[in-house]
């Protein structure tokens, strides 16, 4: 028995240890994992696959019908058959079948330009759908990239806490024996544990951030929502900002998929009122055909083999209005005024993200002479206290102080890299 319970203990450690995988994640890969799994992704996928089948049916227009049809009606009553051909006229045989059948062919040779046109726009409109992805994709990864970034912030954050609550509770047991000595008061003892009862809390605090930080980044990527993440303890690196926003604007000019896209779309339009004009004009096919028929004891027709030219015109075209050029036209204006409100806000926010980057990058230095100011302040503090010139109030405050210092250089260091991921993004070059 007592061999048994051990071994489901074992096996029960065995359980909970592997139940929970861990996996380190550097934030190139966690992006190529998110644009794998993205169901956004999924979605345009199926918008590219919907314009290629309207390419294809575009293309179609320019191949020629063939159509067969063919018929058999049998006759339950006697008709009465007339001929009316000299020498043939009076009652005629009886019929109770008819077998019928034909095959025609047309052949478009010119219609105004409306299937080249056509082709043409389906065309604009794949490769718009295809820049609209890479568009999705670009903001997917900065959406990961905000993700691993906050994973990034609580799980340091968390570190430093559990450093600082070791030290903490490191500190009370000396201050324990220092009161059972007499050299302190009780009220200095239960200030410090008071302390650190309030540095668990923010551990505590730090660890639930973390543990939703890290379900949020399993969901993003496609993981089991039982793996921890890992984040790679070199994500913050050098941004290179030694460039005026005006080469950012211009980068985004060339990169930005969006734009890319809605010049796609304005293509497509154009041609769509090309193909509109078109309608007024007159549709020409070659034609060809062929004929059989067997009316038992009356009529058999074979080879019947006909060749032509056939035109087709819609003369109601002369008094009503072409309201599909009018919708072309339309169409044409508002994406031209998209167009101008797309590279007003392009120019808006590569200059908002630029001036946040900034921003993120002097906070650093200031948050970093803090820190400095504060580990100061606390040696000072603490040799004070230590030769009986300070008291425990002043002692904790700087000892809060300097763990305010540490978390905010950490944190302002992330949003750092996340403001340059930000401004990257909105040039397009994320991803790259």
């Amino acid at each position: 028995m007592n061999k048994f319970l051990t071994a489901a203990i074992i096996v029960g450690a065995f359980y909970s240890v592997s139940a929970q995988e861990k996996r380190l994640l550097g934030l190139e890969e966690a992006v190529k994992l998110g644009i794998e799994n993205s169901k956004n992704l999924k979605i345009d996928q199926a918008k590219i696959e919907e314009s290629t089948a309207n390419l294809l049916e575009a293309k179609n227009r320019q191949l020629p019908e063939l159509k067969v049809s063919g018929s058999y009606m049998y006759l339950p009553l006697e008709p009465n058959v007339d001929l009316k051909i000299p020498g043939l006229a009076g009652g005629g045989p009886k019929v109770s079948n008819v077998l019928y059948g034909s095959a025609n062919l047309s052949v478009p040779l010119y219609s105004g330009g409306r299937i080249r046109y056509g082709i043409k726009s389906a065309e604009y409109l794949v490769e718009a759908s295809k820049l609209s992805t890479e568009n999705d994709k670009n903001a997917i990864a900065y959406n990961i990239s905000q993700a691993y970034n906050n994973l990034f912030k609580a799980s340091e954050v968390v570190k430093l806490l559990k450093e600082n609550l070791a030290s903490s509770q490191k500190r009370d047991q000396s201050f324990i024996k220092l009161e059972n000595n007499g050299v302190i008061a009780k009220n200095d003892r239960l200030k410090a544990q008071l302390q650190t009862s309030n540095i668990e809390l923010q551990l505590m605090e730090a660890e639930n951030n973390y543990s939703i930080a890290n379900i949020n980044m399993d969901l993003l990527l496609g993981l089991p929502d039982n793996t921890e993440i890992e984040v790679d303890s070199n994500y913050i690196g050098a941004d290179d900002l030694g460039k005026p926003d005006d080469y950012y604007l211009n980068l985004a000019r060339e990169n930005r998929k969006d734009i890319q896209a809605l010049d796609y779309q304005r293509k497509a339009a154009a041609l769509g009122t090309k193909a509109a004009k078109a309608e007024n004009l007159p549709s020409l096919a070659l034609t060809g055909g062929y004929v059989a028929a067997d009316i038992p004891k009356l009529l058999t027709i074979t080879n019947a083999v006909n060749v032509g030219v056939g035109i087709s015109y819609n003369l109601s075209n002369i008094w009503k209005k072409n309201s599909s050029l009018m919708q072309s036209k339309a169409k044409e204006q508002e994406l031209a005024a998209n167009n101008e409100l797309l590279n007003d806000n392009v120019t808006l926010e590569v200059k908002r993200d630029y001036q946040n980057d900034l921003y993120a990058h002097k906070k650093i230095d200031v948050y970093q002479k803090t820190l400095e100011q504060a580990e100061e302040n606390y040696r000072i503090t603490l040799n004070k206290y230590n030769n009986g010139l300070e008291t425990i109030t002043n002692l904790l405050d700087a000892d809060t102080a300097k763990i305010t210092a540490n978390v905010n250089v950490i944190t302002s260091k992330a949003d750092a890299a996340l403001a340059h991921k930000k401004l990257l993004q909105t040039t397009g070059t994320i991803d790259q």
